[in-house]
């Protein structure tokens, strides 16, 4: 089975922090997580046919994403299962400062996913693959599938697609800045986010930071802003994408909709400019419900509150 988009990176189980109970004590709702799976997820949601590049661990956690993802509809049989390593977990914590995370992923089984693991058939046969600093953060090994993975999509005439998602915990920024933007300089869509661009260009202004994408290779780029909504920049264009009107509760994951969401759009036909307002509309939906994937929209959804 062809797909349309191919993404890889690491996977993780959620807990997030709810109200306390009677007692005082923490609770947790369980969930998952991990930037590209949300992001395939939110594609899928969308109606793009996906499919997901990983390891996973011969654990619960690990059974629980097969399930997810086979009931999204997304394709598993490029997911590797590691009796050695366990899935990896995290923790989502909010107070009025908004929301932190707490990571729990050293020696992952996506930590040890490799070049020789890359499905080379889903690949070739993607019309877009996604990865993310993330994906190439987690280990040398990650990285160097993630190259791979992009070597083959060009020689197979995919485009690429990837989102900075610069995690400092993961790596320093001289490291991080030199693997991401070689492989931002391979890519056809560079998705990154205005604090992570700040950190990996030393520059501050969103148009600089547009151009510095740009200069580099992608022929779309668009920059995360937040609540500030973002900037969609081309050779041709320049466009402030707007924030949707929506209540937000919990942010997790809202940038990993967008890239979803706009890469389904643009599968689907859309032209950038509405492929971006669709998505920054699905953002801003996911924000109105807690965790990572259970709040992220569907189609319907999405098409009904833009049409409003």
């Amino acid at each position: 089975m062809s797909v349309d988009l191919v993404s890889m990176g690491e996977p993780m189980l959620e807990f997030n922090q709810q109200a306390p109970d009677a007692q005082g004590r923490k609770l947790y709702l369980e969930g998952f997580g991990g930037d590209t799976s949300n992001a395939a997820i939110a594609a899928a949601r969308q109606g793009a046919r996906v499919a997901y590049l990983t390891a996973l661990g011969q654990d619960a956690a690990g059974d629980g994403f097969l399930s997810l993802w086979r009931h999204e509809g997304i394709e598993t049989r490029g997911v590797v299962r590691s009796a050695a390593r366990p899935t990896a977990v995290y923790f989502v914590t909010h107070s009025e400062a908004g929301h932190a995370f707490h990571y729990y992923r050293r020696d992952s089984a996506a930590s040890a996913y490799g070049p020789a693991e890359v499905d080379r058939d889903l690949v070739a046969g993607a019309k877009i693959l996604y990865a993310s600093g993330i994906s190439q953060a987690i280990s040398p090994a990650a990285a160097d599938a993630v190259f791979h993975a992009i070597a083959i999509a060009r020689e197979s005439g995919a485009r690429v697609a990837y989102d900075t998602n610069y995690r400092p915990r993961l790596w320093p920024v001289p490291r991080a800045a030199a693997v991401i933007h070689a492989a931002i300089a391979q890519a056809d869509i560079a998705l990154p986010s205005l604090e992570d661009a700040q950190a990996l260009t030393g520059l501050e202004a969103p148009d600089a930071i547009a151009d510095f994408y740009l200069r580099l290779g992608p022929s779309i780029v668009v920059l995360k802003q937040g609540a500030k909504g973002a900037l969609l920049a081309t050779p041709e264009q320049r466009v402030h994408i707007p924030p949707f009107p929506c209540r937000p509760v919990d942010g997790t994951g809202a940038g990993d909709t967008f890239c979803g969401s706009f890469l389904a759009r643009l599968i689907a036909g859309d032209a950038p400019e509405p492929a971006a307002r669709y998505a920054a509309c699905a953002a801003a939906l996911k924000t109105e419900g807690y965790g990572a994937v259970a709040p992220i929209p569907r189609a319907e959804i999405v098409q009904a509150a833009l049409a409003r």
